[in-house]
């Protein structure tokens, strides 16, 4: 059974985890033939590899609008499955290094501090990802959501309801942060307000209330939920 590593360090497998974790959704071997350009029996090895290796879950769904042969039967669905460590090699260790500097330097625990440190480094994965900003509320933060799957990281908007929006993200970047350190949490909510910043004409970071669910449960997606307070906001407009 191939391990994470073995999966990231093989090409072929790391374009089709790429592929999945790209999409906002769940995705087939059919959908996974078509974008990758292979037949799909090769697809399908793929993803099963990738789901070995425990980087994809698999179920199975029926699905509407499939004809032909086999339609009746439910469909072999891969999703991205919740990333709860880096994978490195070398072991950096960097999550390590972040906990001792909340350990050694006071100032650097202060729930503001780590705030600030997380929005701006939401900015700078903004700009990693060549992030421009839109007029309308959905607009941006589906901007937002595909920055971050361009980065590798799947975010998905689930949920808009006039200035609340809900993001499920099973490989939210700091993820495996919050998970050794569940004080760093403030980190994380930082840098989901400093993309919204850079995602949505208007916002500022400062403006925008996030908490997040389900991080610390290592079989669930993370949902992160932003309440973005439009009226200090201007330019930004909503959109059903």
């Amino acid at each position: 059974m191939p391990d994470a590593l073995t999966a990231f360090a093989d090409p072929d497998l790391r374009e089709a985890l790429s592929l999945a974790r790209g999409r906002s959704s769940e995705l087939t071997a059919d959908d996974a033939a078509v974008a990758l350009g292979v037949h799909r029996n090769v697809a399908r090895a793929r993803l099963d590899r990738l789901a070995a290796a425990g980087l994809l879950e698999v179920s199975f769904e029926r699905r509407s609008g499939r004809t032909g042969p086999g339609a009746g039967r439910p469909a072999k669905v891969y999703r991205v499955a919740p990333e709860t460590a880096a994978v490195e090699f070398p072991p950096r260790r960097l999550t390590g290094l972040v906990g001792r500097l909340l350990d050694e330097l006071p100032e650097a625990g202060r729930p503001e501090v780590l705030r600030r440190v997380g929005e701006d480094f939401g900015r700078e994965l903004a700009q990693t990802a060549k992030l421009k900003p839109a007029a309308t509320v959905r607009a941006g933060l589906e901007r937002m959501c595909a920055a971050v799957r361009s980065l590798g990281f799947q975010a998905a908007l689930r949920e808009l309801r006039g200035d609340t929006a809900v993001i499920a993200t099973p490989t939210c970047p700091l993820r495996p942060l919050v998970l050794e350190r569940p004080e760093a949490a403030e980190i994380d909510r930082g840098m989901w307000a400093g993309l919204v910043e850079r995602g949505l004409r208007g916002a500022r970071a400062e403006s925008v209330s996030c908490e997040t669910a389900n991080c610390l449960d290592g079989h669930a997606s993370c949902e992160v939920v932003l309440r973005l307070q439009l009226a200090r906001a201007s330019g930004a407009t909503a959109s059903r």
